[in-house]
């Protein structure tokens, strides 16, 4: 095996957004959207994506209210925050990908909470976070 190169490993991708981790923590909306348009956010996933292909791949879990129907979106800065309750599996999904997952369900998510069981909880419209998306 003299001569053959041996390959780098790649380093384990990371399931969190240190910015959005950051803004939670100040509870600034405008620091948050930063984060959101600049970075990856974590998401759950009902099925993961392809195991080579991490980045946007899976078929996203969001919660139905079962009194009111609502729809909500999670979301999180570090997978470490997600509740043990909600599926396993995260994605790690870009700005372009919230913004059109958003803009596809508009009609059917009414809030969005990010880090919902802390460290640092915050709630929004989806309206909201689209507007600061597009900015």
């Amino acid at each position: 095996m003299a001569g053959k190169a041996k390959k780098k490993a790649k380093p384990p991708l990371e399931f969190r957004s240190q910015a959005l981790a950051e803004a939670l923590e100040r509870q600034d909306m405008a620091a948050v959207a930063f984060a959101l348009r600049h970075g990856n956010t974590v998401v759950p996933l009902i099925k993961p994506g392809p195991r080579d292909k991490p980045l946007d791949g899976g078929e996203v879990w969001t919660y139905r209210d079962p009194n009111t129907g609502e729809v909500a979106l999670l979301l999180f800065s570090d997978a470490a925050n997600k509740p043990e309750n909600l599926p396993p599996a995260v994605g790690l999904h870009s700005p372009a990908w919230l913004r059109g997952f958003l803009k596809r369900h508009a009609s059917t998510i009414t809030t969005v909470f990010l880090d919902i069981a802390g460290p640092h909880p915050m709630q929004a419209p989806p309206d909201e976070l689209l507007r600061a998306l597009e900015a």
